[in-house]
């Protein structure tokens, strides 16, 4: 199956972008120099960092964290998890020396 690629304009702190990208991402592409956008504009505001460069750089790293975050609370902790688990294991194991 071919997929479909097509340039996508998209704006960012007033610059023209156009990336090439598949005909089923061009939303989330969009959504995101949006987010991006936005971001970059925030930090642009208050006045603490000058620079485009230094902007998107910190745009990024805000953009990452919030992900990671997100990635991290969608998981269950490892632990947690493990002792679901054995309580689990000991729960089907008493059920099965019932039988």
């Amino acid at each position: 199956m071919n997929i479909q690629r097509h340039p996508v304009s998209v704006n960012i702190l007033g610059k023209e972008y156009k990336i090439i990208c598949a005909e089923n991402e061009q939303d989330d592409l969009i959504a995101s120099a949006q987010q991006l956008d936005h971001q970059m504009r925030e930090i642009r505001l208050s006045g603490k960092v000058s620079g485009a460069e230094r902007v998107a750089v910190l745009a990024a790293l805000n953009l990452s964290v919030e992900l990671l975050q997100t990635k991290q609370n969608s998981s269950p902790d490892s632990s947690s998890l493990n002792a679901h688990l054995n309580k689990m294991y000991l729960k089907i194991e008493t059920a099965l020396k019932n039988v």
